[in-house]
């Protein structure tokens, strides 16, 4: 609309220059503050062949990425206390159960026994301060 505000459909408070607005059936997450680069990630769940699966959300990089809570070496959750995705570097993505390690920006083993596998990655984004995932 030339000329006018447009407003955050979620937020009700007019978009910032270049500031993206959510998506007509994106569902959102968390707030984009509740992400620090390389820190602790979020826990959420999703639906995944009618199961309710537990996911996460880290920032790495600047950048928000989010994928299915499950190893692609054995069906075991990442995380070693609620949130701990990462290794002691702050570098890999860290299975704490048999040590395999992920690159935080594509989920792709680099090391352990997942030898060739990825993590699942899901379709996430920001707009208006807050973190979204696409539905299919």
């Amino acid at each position: 609309m030339a000329g006018k505000e447009r407003l955050s459909e979620i937020s009700g408070r007019p978009n910032e220059p270049g500031e993206r607005s959510a998506e007509a059936g994106s569902r959102p997450i968390c707030a984009s503050s509740d992400l620090a680069d390389g820190g602790d990630g979020l826990r959420f769940d999703v639906a995944c062949k009618g199961e309710t699966t537990p996911a996460f959300a880290i920032r790495y990089g600047g950048r928000v990425y989010a994928y299915l809570n499950r190893c692609a070496h054995i069906a075991m959750e990442l995380d070693w206390k609620p949130g701990k995705f990462l290794d002691a570097e702050g570098e890999y993505l860290i299975c704490s159960t048999h040590g395999a390690l992920y690159a935080p920006e594509s989920g792709a083993c680099r090391g352990g026994p997942c030898r060739g596998a990825a993590l699942t990655s899901l379709d996430v984004f920001e707009a208006d301060g807050r973190v979204y995932m696409r539905k299919d």
